[in-house]
């Protein structure tokens, strides 16, 4: 089956440093551009970054340069790493793709930084 599937995610201390996974099945990660979304609380979602199939990265200027997504092409894994973390931060992150001309979203993960 197609899915996307996200886990790292914890709690941590403001200035800490998390590394979410997003390990996709049914689907060639290195074909597809794969995006980081996240939402807080009472908040709509939110765009983070975006590696795209060629490897160009984009980032919402709130988190350049403390966060980093990167792919792993031989683990079909999409990675984001974020340092120096923010009680902003906080929200439950979710990686997104395109497959057959539908969106993909996976289960999402827990960010949760303390002051």
């Amino acid at each position: 089956q197609v899915q996307l599937a996200e886990s790292g995610g914890g709690l941590v201390q403001a200035g800490g440093s998390l590394r979410l996974s997003c390990v996709a099945s049914g689907i060639v990660i290195s074909t597809n551009g794969v995006a980081w979304y996240r939402q807080a609380p009472g908040k709509q979602r939110e765009w983070v970054a975006t590696v795209a199939s060629g490897g160009a990265t984009r980032y919402l200027d709130s988190v350049n340069p403390r966060f980093h997504v990167y792919r792993v092409n031989a683990e079909n894994t999409v990675y984001l790493e974020m340092t120096n973390l923010k009680p902003e931060d906080t929200a439950v992150y979710y990686c997104n793709t395109v497959s057959r001309g539908r969106n993909l979203w996976g289960q999402g993960t827990q960010v949760t930084v303390s002051s």
